[in-house]
């Protein structure tokens, strides 16, 4: 098994084999939530024109997601774990679209298999490309606003490519760095209150479910639970 590390969204346009496109805050933590809520289906979607297309053709349909941070005007939901974290979503199809995340997904189009990737499905990324055993793992870290990188995305990118070369790995280290850093301290800023404490500690939940997500790639690609 070869692991390319990749990184923003250059990065995922060069993911080939089985990619893992790593939004750690927040994207791939709430979808990771919301589908562990009952969710039929999260469909990420690159642009927002398109999602108010989305909506206007099904006005059922759940919108979440963010630009620069921010909740998009006319969307249900933000980028936010803790918001949707006891939030019942069953049968619900959502439609996801942010800065970073999403758009990995969208550009990752070389790749034969795309999963999202979160600390709160870790584990369950690791067994899943094991049972896999691609003969290319690429780890795409999307960072912020996938133009800069950030150390919580790097950092899982450094998580699962120990589980998967069998190395010891030490998370609290890893989540002490991303405390102490600005990607990490935002969200205890009370002068930055789209990033509540919250958040951070629903996305650093290590292995809080023991299901990962991949992308099936229908007219309309969509997450599924595996």
């Amino acid at each position: 098994m070869r692991i390319k590390r990749l990184s923003l969204i250059e990065g995922s346009k060069r993911a080939e084999g089985l990619a893992v496109v790593i939004d750690v805050f927040r994207a791939f933590t709430t979808a990771a939530y919301v589908m562990a809520n009952g969710a039929d289906r999260i469909h990420p979607v690159g642009s927002l024109e398109e999602v108010f297309s989305l909506r206007e053709k099904n006005p059922d349909w759940v919108l979440m997601g963010e630009r620069g941070g921010n909740r998009v005007e006319g969307f249900d939901y933000g980028n936010s774990p803790y918001e949707v974290r006891d939030i019942d979503f069953t049968g619900k199809t959502v439609v996801q679209s942010t800065s970073a995340g999403t758009q990995g997904i969208v550009n990752a189009k070389d790749a034969d298999e795309v999963l999202p990737g979160s600390f709160v499905m870790a584990d369950a990324i690791a067994r899943y490309i094991q049972g896999r055993n691609p003969e290319v793992v690429s780890l795409v870290a999307m960072g912020w606003g996938g133009k800069a990188r950030s150390v919580e995305d790097e950092a899982l990118a450094d998580y699962l490519e120990a589980r998967l070369r069998g190395w010891k790995t030490d998370f609290k280290e890893l989540k002490h760095r991303i405390r102490i850093n600005p990607q990490g301290d935002k969200f205890f800023d009370p002068a930055q209150p789209n990033f509540v404490e919250g958040d951070f500690h629903c996305a650093m939940d290590l292995n809080r479910f023991d299901f990962c997500l991949r992308v099936v790639r229908d007219k309309l690609p969509f997450f599924e639970r595996v």
